[in-house]
């Protein structure tokens, strides 16, 4: 569970910043979306390659 001690004269919204910023960085949301729907390992792996296909091309173009 993710906590943020707020202090007596911090804003909410300065709060609520933090707190979103701690969500993101240990990627409880993240998961959360991947987990809403069932993917089967095949289709996990295809994207997977697809990406690292996708990341090569993209590195081969800057060399150029």
């Amino acid at each position: 569970m993710i906590t943020v001690q707020v202090s007596d004269n911090e804003s909410v919204d300065r709060a609520l910043k933090r707190f979103k910023k701690k969500l993101e960085k240990s990627g409880i949301l993240k998961e959360y979306r991947n987990r809403r729907f069932f993917t089967k390992k095949s289709i996990e792996r295809r994207t997977e390659i697809g990406k690292a296909e996708y990341r090569q091309h993209l590195i081969s173009k800057e060399n150029k």
